[in-house]
């Protein structure tokens, strides 16, 4: 029941945008066929194609269920450009030449949807919670010689650590995220320093940091390393109406642009899931004198400053890609339905 009422809204908002005549729009100089290559994504293909990427559903005619488990595309596949009795643009994947059609043992792995090598560091590394877990992970309790700042290869002590589990992540001290709208503290953000292995368990434990991508001493936590994998899921908007905020921009800045990472105070119980792309928009007011010399307040009207891709949620929280910026992209600015 659920399913079909989720088509059903899905079809209507299509509809309604039909409707307000918002026609898909090709890109300038969009070709008539692409060859995927490596490297390829589905959101570059869909900008090749699209004036608004974030329209890659209604391109390739696809439905609610198709949108979250997209059609496999992989190098060396063709995408045809043709137009249906109507006139409207539509995509189609031809049999492809250039690859061997032997499916048992594939040799190359699906295209993906954005960079993995952008966004898989943040499917473990940068960690979103709704409490603030880290005060019962394994804690960094001594070094060597005291050295204050570790390094690769160098030893450490942890204190509550799994002996079963070899492999580990490390964090600095999480710090908590407000809602700009409650003020409430909606989650707490921890920032990932390098991994770990476990040598020898004990009270505490010996283990010698493999990599660190910062500074780590004395209080770092570790968590458990469990890689998640880069699941497929096409770009696209919204089927609702999204009034959310940039809380954090990952790395401790307050400022982000193309290919940053940033965080936004609405998650899964908001509907927000992965794939749905956002506009980031600026609201502000400027002070100005009338001709009486006062002061007065001037509202200058919504700017969009880049366009953002969701690619992990949780329950009130999500991290999306920065994957256009026309302008830099601020803590409290808006990401909205595009």
């Amino acid at each position: 029941m659920i399913r079909i009422l989720s088509a059903l809204l899905f079809a209507l908002a299509s509809a309604l945008c039909a409707a307000a005549g918002q026609e898909l729009q090709l890109a300038e100089g969009a070709p008539n066929r692409h060859v995927v290559v490596p490297g390829d994504t589905l959101w570059g293909i869909s900008a090749t194609f699209l004036r608004e990427p974030w329209r890659w559903p209604e391109i390739w005619r696809m439905n609610r269920e198709q949108v979250s488990n997209p059609h496999r595309i992989y190098p060396g596949d063709l995408i045809v450009l043709e137009r249906d009795a109507r006139g409207n643009p539509r995509l189609r994947l031809q049999g492809s030449k250039l690859r061997p059609q032997i499916h048992a043992e594939p040799t190359q792995e699906a295209i993906p949807s954005i960079p993995p090598n952008v966004i898989r560091p943040f499917l473990t590394d940068a960690l979103l919670f709704d409490t603030s877990s880290l005060d019962k992970a394994a804690l960094i309790v001594a070094t060597p010689e005291d050295r204050v700042h570790l390094s690769n290869g160098d030893l450490a002590y942890v204190d509550q650590a799994d002996p079963k589990q070899r492999e580990w992540n490390i964090f600095r001290k999480d710090r908590p995220l407000y809602d700009p709208d409650s003020t409430a503290i909606i989650g707490y953000e921890a920032f990932h320093l390098g991994t770990a292995e476990q040598l020898r368990p004990g009270a505490p434990a010996t283990f010698e940091v493999l990599t660190a991508k910062q500074e780590i001493g004395r209080g770092d936590r570790l968590l458990p390393a469990r890689r998640q994998p880069v699941i497929a899921y096409a770009p696209h908007k919204p089927d609702f109406l999204v009034d959310a905020r940039v809380v954090s921009v990952y790395g401790g800045v307050d400022t982000a642009g193309r290919g940053s990472i940033v965080a936004l105070n609405r998650g899964a119980v908001d509907g927000i899931e992965v794939g749905h792309v956002l506009a980031a928009e600026r609201n502000r007011a400027v002070t100005q004198r009338d001709e009486n010399d006062r002061q007065t307040l001037v509202t200058i009207p919504d700017q969009r400053v880049g366009l953002l891709f969701v690619f992990r949620t949780f329950d009130r929280l999500s991290y999306a890609l920065v994957v256009q910026a026309e302008n830099t992209i601020d803590v409290n600015d808006f990401a909205r339905t595009p």
